[in-house]
């Protein structure tokens, strides 16, 4: 077994590596860049190595400094974790040479599936079902669209050494692909450094389901069942579980079996996962296809490591040193079900825009996963586990994945881990940034997801004009409005406390009016019991002045409630959603009517960035006159494009911005005369 291993990657990944192979005895290096000085994982190794600077083309994709480091430290084994070279061949090669070795399957299998147009032709040969499509890259726009029309829409342009849902782009008709194409060679160039595109026929209605593979280098393979990942934004899946709903045993056996001879094709050894698309219109569960193999550890791995009880960093470890797996494909079992759920720094109410910046506030429901590293315990701490590379106090870079951290529960019933996902969301505290705690919930409270009916198009079907925020019952909010009563007479006693002359002015405790969401609640405390408009309310919680996180009790249900003072009241979060309580004694509260409201200025004639980005490409010119929906610009951030659009017709007056300027949010790019 190795005495050291290099983890040639960040964040929550190199936390993840780190406490097993700290639980298996062995020492770790952390390489990280400027941005990643203080992040948790550097602290967490036994070494760490400076490799450069924040971008990922100068520090963390840069071959050479890692196997200088891995030299530097006397390490013997990298493991890639996931992204940046865990799927790159030359890689791999490149330590063969030095002595060292990678924790992950060999440099050819790497190869094969890493070039999607490849790996295609590899699994048709291997008997797997595959989606219709070009065989080849294609040259250009046109050609694109020849293609298109051949294969008929909707269709997908993929980059061929794509992943991650970087480098895709849906086409309904010829004006997509004709918008689309290059700007998928672009991200294929940009993030992979190979701009081939292929295009294949879109199923409609699809399910994404993969498989799980593991195997040594002794000729063992096997499946760990599948995981469901259906619940996609922009081909970035968000909601991972285990099983899947969907999936019967006969269906199981026969993607596990396709999966498994794939894999010998191409002679793979380690940890890897083949990804299938699904017709969720055919029961019969035949209709499944090969979409491409990921020859690496998956982000949403822990889903399977939950209801199987292995651990595949440990399984990886061994399996590059040259054990034999210590399982038979009929010792892989399914106890219980895993959900996770990955918690993004993007703001779900402002079209699911990126967001950077401190966390100022970071406090996950349970300690994390990571941080304890002598037990292997794949479920976390009562069935819930965080893994996560952040701290209080931290930053999340523009330079990187804006992911925050994943949160996975687990229990006897789909049902039950679902249940246990809202709770671990409202006990999630993040503030700072933008996320996506309350869409997160939302979803998990969702009855088309709790009755397992899910595509990939979940996401645009169920929230087809953005997210408001999870719908709240007529009996929470008369809770809320209890709660917000308990709140406003406990701040005013201890404004009594504090100054005599203060208390004298605020009306006594017990009669409040709250309003949420545009209708007032009249609330009145007794001596023993809780009235909201006349109706008694169960209530229990203990709740101090400058508190911000609450354990309530309402009508006999558990929940946590976030808070946050607001000039008139509280914004009370819970349950995928945050409600503004205006809170004032009753005998004031309807000269509130009476205030003016400020009123915000009009940009509608101006194209404002929505978050920190690019200006990678700009469609317009001064004078030039432009359509309602019409491509107006290209910002890219999160190492995503993005295209900005007229919301109304006009004239181009001014153009504040040029290709290639780094933009803040909120600065203005154009204006419309």
């Amino acid at each position: 077994m190795f005495k050291k291993i290099l983890i040639a990657n960040r964040g929550e990944i190199a936390c993840r590596v780190i406490k097993t192979a700290r639980r298996m005895g062995i020492a770790t290096v952390a390489v990280y860049s400027d941005a990643d000085a203080r992040a948790p994982f550097v602290r967490m190794a036994d070494e760490a190595v400076h490799i450069g600077p924040p971008p990922a083309a100068e520090s963390y994709l840069l071959a050479d400094k890692i196997i200088e480091a891995a030299k530097q430290t006397g390490a013997e084994a990298i493991h890639p974790g996931y992204g940046f070279l865990s799927e790159r061949a030359s890689f791999v090669e490149q330590l063969e040479k030095e002595g060292l070795v990678f924790i992950g399957p060999p440099a050819s299998a790497i190869a094969a599936m890493g070039d999607k147009i490849e790996s295609k032709r590899l699994a048709k040969e291997a008997g797997v079902n595959t989606v219709p499509g070009s065989p080849d890259a294609i040259a250009d726009t046109e050609e694109a669209l020849q293609w298109a029309n051949e294969i008929g829409y909707p269709v997908m342009m993929k980059a061929s050494a794509g992943g991650g849902g970087k480098g895709m782009r849906l086409a309904w008709n010829d004006t997509d692909v004709r918008e689309g194409f290059e700007a998928t060679q672009r991200e294929g160039k940009n993030s992979f450094g190979d701009d081939r595109v292929f295009i294949e026929k879109f199923i409609e209605d699809p399910r994404h389901i993969e498989i799980q593979i593991l195997g040594d280098k002794h000729g063992t393979i096997l499946y760990l069942n599948e995981r469901e990942c259906s619940i996609q934004r922009r081909h970035q899946k968000v909601v991972e579980e285990a099983p899947s709903p969907f999936v019967t045993p006969e269906m199981r056996r026969a993607m596990g079996e396709q999966a498994v001879a794939l894999s010998r094709a191409v002679d793979y050894h380690s940890a890897g996962t083949v990804e299938l698309i699904v017709s969720g219109a055919d029961k019969s569960g035949q209709s499944f296809y090969f979409l491409e193999m990921n020859t690496r550890l998956q982000v949403e791995h822990p889903v399977t490591e939950a209801i199987t009880g292995i651990d595949l960093v440990e399984q990886m470890i061994r399996v590059a040193a040259g054990e034999k797996l210590d399982m038979r494909q009929e010792d892989i079992g399914i106890d219980g079900w895993a959900i996770e759920n990955r918690v993004y720094a993007e703001d779900p109410y402002r079209g699911f825009l990126p967001s950077i910046g401190r966390l100022v506030h970071y406090d996950p429901p349970v300690e994390p996963w990571a941080s304890d590293g002598a037990k292997n315990d794949t479920r976390g701490i009562d069935g819930i586990r965080v893994d996560d590379g952040v701290m209080d106090g931290g930053e999340v870079s523009m330079f990187y994945d804006p992911m925050i951290a994943k949160l996975v529960t687990w229990g006897e019933t789909r049902d039950a881990a679902a249940d246990l996902q809202v709770a671990a969301l409202d006990a999630f505290r993040i503030e700072g940034v933008g996320h996506n705690v309350d869409f997160l919930s939302a979803i998990m409270q969702h009855p088309r997801f709790r009755s397992g009916e899910l595509t990939t198009g979940f996401i645009a079907e169920e929230y087809p004009e953005g997210f408001e925020g999870a719908a709240a019952s007529d009996e929470l909010k008369r809770g809320l409005a209890a709660i917000g009563g308990v709140i406003a007479t406990v701040d005013a006693d201890r404004a009594r406390r504090i100054d005599q002359r203060l208390g004298g002015r605020v009306a006594p405790p017990g009669d409040w009016t709250v309003r949420i969401d545009g209708q007032d609640y009249a609330v009145t405390l007794g001596e023993s019991d809780i009235e909201v408009d006349g109706r008694e309310v169960a209530l229990e919680m203990e709740y101090t002045p400058g508190d911000r996180v609450v354990a309530v009790t309402l009508d006999e249900e558990e929940l946590t409630i976030q808070l946050k003072p607001t000039t008139t009241g509280y914004a009370v979060t819970t349950r995928g959603r945050t409600h503004r309580l205006r809170i004032l004694p009753t005998h004031v509260a309807h000269l509130a009517e009476h205030m003016i409201e400020k009123v915000p200025p009009d940009t509608s004639k101006m194209l404002i960035c929505p978050m920190p980005g690019l200006l990678v490409k700009l469609h317009v010119t001064e004078g030039e006159e432009v359509q309602p929906g019409q491509p107006l610009a290209t910002v890219e951030a999160m190492k995503m494009e993005n295209i900005l659009r007229a919301e109304k017709g006009g004239t181009i007056a001014t153009i504040n911005a040029g290709e290639g300027d780094s933009l803040a949010v909120d600065e203005v790019i154009l204006e419309l005369e």
